[in-house]
């Protein structure tokens, strides 16, 4: 057995970060490809910590991404996003990353396949995942990438360039649109939880909101909170299970709980309230439009996905979803999320046409940074 190189760029995106991969040099087969994704990570690892790879061991610094230049005429690259289990030989090609979204564009600029301009580059992705478009604009001065700056995201510990991200069309557009059941409010019958009031949402990725209340919850937990509490995880992934049987992305509980662990995402969402941030922060009552704590791959994330907060704008701008309940966003305005690691702000532009809701954009401010360029290894028969 020998190691095989393989070029590779580590970059962090918003609150995630993962290994960047042009797809070109990777295997054809999905199977190869996939089995050597997963040891470059360093996954499965029954220790849970990822040793032996580039994976962080949590489900925002779990993850590949391999980009290609674009034969569609609407965008300038291709966007293929993988979530990596941590325990199990499972890369969940499912959904995509709103945070490492933002690093696409810069990876793409560095490479040569989008010519920057001076100030600003606009640089149109194709979302593999959710054949969506995203348009990032990215700050680019004397040819090349922006990458230091004075922009600050709660979950960052550094400053960096803004890079502003407008998410095109992100709902889906089928028969119900917005609301995959068709109703604002869907009643879930949960084994050792009861019934459960939740709104169902196809915007970003594929995402259940249930309030905090209903399992017995405040909404300003920490995530080591949850994530010590094992009985309390698995309730939650039953209540994600059953709403994804519910939405028609998994035929059974067990097939969502085996299959189909990054997608739907679930939310836990609360009236405006203060409460102290994982770095120490007292956030104010008045500085957010409600709490919200999300679930990514069976733990409690440290502060909340890209993707699930322009589901949760777009649900806030939904008359009668159990988010627009809690919230006080006006029409316009955008919904200020209150997650462990402290504010993000998320704008949606929704509207109904022909009695169907539609999701014309959502808007958001990230920032991305390279943290190692060359090559990974892996070992290889």
């Amino acid at each position: 057995m020998t190691q095989k190189a393989i070029p590779a760029t580590y970059m962090r995106g918003g609150t995630s970060k993962g290994v960047f991969f042009r797809a070109a040099d990777l295997p054809a087969d999905k199977r190869e490809r996939d089995a050597l994704l997963l040891r470059v990570v360093g996954s499965p690892d029954p220790y849970g910590r990822h040793t032996d790879g580039m994976g962080g061991a949590t489900s925002s610094t779990s993850k590949v991404v391999l980009v290609s230049p674009s034969l569609r005429e609407d965008s300038d690259v291709d966007f293929l996003f993988g979530a990596v289990s941590i325990e199990a030989a499972l890369i969940d090609w499912s959904g995509t990353c709103g945070n490492l979204s933002a690093a696409v564009g810069p990876f793409a600029i560095t490479q040569g396949w989008v010519s920057a301009l001076e100030g600003s580059t606009p640089v149109r992705i194709w979302q593999q995942n959710t054949q969506k478009r995203i348009v990032a604009h990215v700050p680019t001065r004397a040819g090349a990438v922006v990458e230091v700056g004075e922009f600050r995201e709660d979950g960052v510990p550094f400053g960096a360039a803004e890079i502003v991200l407008e998410f095109l069309e992100p709902g889906e557009s089928g028969k119900h649109g917005l609301l995959p059941s068709g109703s604002a409010i869907d009643i879930l019958e949960v084994p050792e939880v009861g019934l459960l009031r939740a709104s169902l949402i196809n915007a970003g990725n594929p995402t259940v909101f249930v309030r905090a209340d209903q399992l017995k919850l405040s909404g300003r937990e920490l995530p080591d909170a949850i994530n010590r509490d094992p009985r309390l995880l698995a309730r939650l992934e039953s209540v994600r299970a059953h709403a994804a049987v519910r939405m028609g992305l998994a035929r059974s509980v067990e097939e969502a709980s085996r299959n189909r662990p990054a997608t739907p995402k679930l939310a836990l969402i609360a009236p405006p309230a203060a409460y102290r941030s994982s770095a120490g922060v007292e956030v104010g009552k008045e500085s957010i439009d409600l709490l919200a704590r999300i679930v990514s791959m069976g733990k409690l994330h440290h502060a909340f996905t890209g993707t699930g907060s322009i589901a949760l704008a777009v649900a806030a701008a939904l008359p009668g979803t159990v988010v627009a309940e809690v919230t006080r966003t006006l029409p316009g305005v955008a919904t200020r999320i209150g997650h462990p690691s402290g504010v993000l702000a998320v704008g949606a532009f929704v509207e109904q046409r022909a009695g169907l809701w539609h999701a014309e954009k959502a808007i958001m401010s990230r920032s991305a940074r390279r943290l190692m360029q060359g090559e990974v290894f892996a070992p290889s028969a």
